[in-house]
């Protein structure tokens, strides 16, 4: 196995995101059944921190909860997530606002799904500039393409008059990781970004993530089930199933001398045996 990634990151700083004893549920006939339960971490700054789990785990959900975004039977019963000093599960609606998109981001899993089909990936992503940017139109679609160009979309400016079906599965992606930064996030989210892309393309991908928190001081909050990716990219890393943590720590600790029943049997199922001591 090739070197980790992430042993040449850079020094990891103060938390960015912090999820304290967060627990909640779905309301059903007058009473929540409990899905997210006592969840604790936290993300620290210019590191990417992985959320690994089985589907299920309730990893996107905390995801969506971040973002105010969890659907509307979903009931927060217990605990905070904060970011920058700010307890988002307080907020509503009007001040997520000037949250999404500005400040915390996220990539979906389904590149062509989470862009809109009647539109050019420039007007989507030159939009979503001048909507949390004080940018006119010419100076939005400069700095779509600059965008562009930085996550190595091959002939960017031809690319941003095109619309999502008419692009690959990598270049889809590289358009939502578009859509994403370029308000310059302080936190992005990725819910399982590499899923169903050519191998050779997802370590590109995940290069390009590598790079805009080594160079813009970027974090990065990972939701995967592949623990081959974590082991090449992230920092850290926090266990999820069933909805409760079942470890925390660094990547090297965790993958090479996991303590939980359940954190050695993910790693026996994705074949890294060979990294543990």
């Amino acid at each position: 196995m090739s070197p980790p990634i992430h042993a040449e990151l850079g020094p990891r700083s103060e938390t960015v995101l912090e999820v304290a004893h967060f627990s909640g549920g779905f309301r059903s006939s007058g009473e929540v059944l409990p899905v997210l339960k006592d969840v604790s971490f936290s993300a620290a700054k210019s590191a990417i921190t992985a959320l690994v789990g089985e589907t299920g785990s309730g990893k996107t959900l905390l995801a969506l909860c971040t973002l105010g975004l969890s659907p509307r039977s979903f009931v927060t019963t217990s605990g905070s997530i904060t970011f920058d000093g700010m307890d988002l599960a307080s907020l509503d609606e009007k001040a997520f606002r000037s949250v999404r998109g500005r400040r915390i981001a996220i990539v979906f899993q389904d590149a062509r799904t989470a862009l809109n089909p009647v539109f050019t990936i420039g007007r989507q992503i030159a939009d979503a500039c001048r909507l949390h940017q004080d940018v006119n139109k010419k100076g939005a679609l400069e700095a779509t393409a600059q965008i562009l160009e930085r996550l190595r979309m091959p002939e960017a400016t031809r690319r941003m008059k095109q619309y999502p079906h008419e692009l690959s599965g990598g270049m889809a992606q590289r358009a939502q990781l578009a859509l994403a930064l370029i308000c310059q996030p302080t936190l992005l989210i990725l819910d399982e970004p590499t899923t169903g892309l050519d191998v050779t393309i997802q370590a590109d991908i995940m290069e390009l993530i590598v790079d805009l928190n080594r160079t813009d001081g970027m974090s990065t909050l990972l939701i995967t089930h592949d623990l081959a990716v974590v082991a090449e990219s992230c920092h850290d890393m926090v266990v999820l199933q069933a909805g409760e943590v079942r470890e925390v720590g660094s990547c090297n600790e965790v993958l090479t001398d996991p303590k939980s029943p359940y954190t050695q049997g993910l790693i026996a199922d994705s074949r890294l045996e060979g990294i543990r001591r």
